[in-house]
């Protein structure tokens, strides 16, 4: 099959592209041309708020793909963007979203994909805009066009940084913190269920939604198989490390009156995955403490 990835330098749109290459795919991917690329791929170079070089970028390689994936897709322009160039350009289209899109203060346990509450610009602005493209992808008729939106919560791997929560999220001195015995400040003593998901398992989902007549026009939670409680990410980090682990607590309420930004990460993220079952795609199945494994042993070769 053919694939374009909107992305596939970074963290999530990189492993799409790796997934799709292993996949035996053709693979495409529209980037600004500054980072490396997976072997194999055809790179298109557009900046995407530049309209009229993706346009001319896109309809140069005169081809209708069976699956586009948007990876960077982050405002409302953004998806107006991707309709207006891949309505009869692609036979399926996925927007990467995510679970941020569910107003912190009224999730359900476990949260399906149906809500009464979403996100707002106070609880989180991020949340909100991904929410308007949704929106924008659901409300509209794109001739030829099927869609696929994927809600995913914490996604973990090799090409991120390390740690969920703050105040060590994406915390490029984890590993030495924790190695010089330092103690890590986790907000609420780090007590928030989560199930994160391992950016390769996210990737092997997306690209298995290409030729998937179930998941057409479905939205989605994905993520990983474990439940875990936000302070267990960073015990097995430390043991896998072989150190000890050492905890200060900072209050919810004071960091919250603080950093009202911080709600999306202070509530439980646990999810209803029964939809996503029902389509028969690639399902995550990583453990965490495999896919923590595979994290840190990949921040440490990249160091050295």
């Amino acid at each position: 099959m053919k694939v374009l990835i909107v992305g596939g330098s970074g963290h999530v749109s990189g492993a799409v592209a790796r997934a799709a290459l292993q996949r035996g795919h053709e693979v495409w991917t529209i980037t600004r041309g500054r980072r490396a690329l997976p072997e194999g791929v055809r790179s298109l170079v557009a900046d995407r708020r530049d309209l009229a070089a993706m346009e001319a970028a896109v309809s140069g390689e005169g081809v209708r793909w069976d699956l586009v994936v948007d990876c960077i897709c982050y405002d409302l322009p953004d998806i107006q963007q991707d309709i207006q160039l891949f309505t009869r350009r692609t036979d399926q289209f996925v927007f990467v979203s995510t679970d941020f899109v569910y107003d912190p203060a009224h999730r359900t346990f476990p949260q399906s994909e149906e809500a009464s509450h979403w996100a707002t610009d106070a609880s989180s602005a991020y949340g909100r805009k991904k929410r308007l493209c949704e929106r924008e992808l659901m409300g509209g008729e794109q001739a030829g066009m099927d869609w696929t939106i994927v809600r995913p919560c914490h996604i973990y791997g090799p090409t991120s940084e390390l740690g969920c929560l703050p105040l060590h999220g994406r915390d490029a001195g984890l590993i030495d913190r924790l190695r010089r015995g330092e103690p890590i400040r986790l907000v609420g003593n780090g007590h928030f269920l989560q199930q994160p998901i391992l950016a390769d398992d996210l990737a092997e989902t997306i690209v298995s939604v290409a030729g998937n007549d179930k998941a057409r026009r479905q939205v989605l939670n994905t993520a990983g198989p474990d439940i875990i409680e936000s302070r267990q990410y960073y015990q097995i980090v430390a043991d896998i490390l072989g150190v000890e682990l050492q905890v200060e607590e900072v209050p919810v309420g004071s960091h919250l009156a603080e950093h009202p930004g911080a709600a999306p990460f202070l509530c439980h993220r646990i999810y209803d995955l029964s939809r996503i079952g029902r389509t028969g795609l690639s399902l995550p199945s990583t453990t965490v403490e495999e896919g923590l494994r595979l994290h840190v042993e990949g921040r440490l070769a990249r160091r050295d």
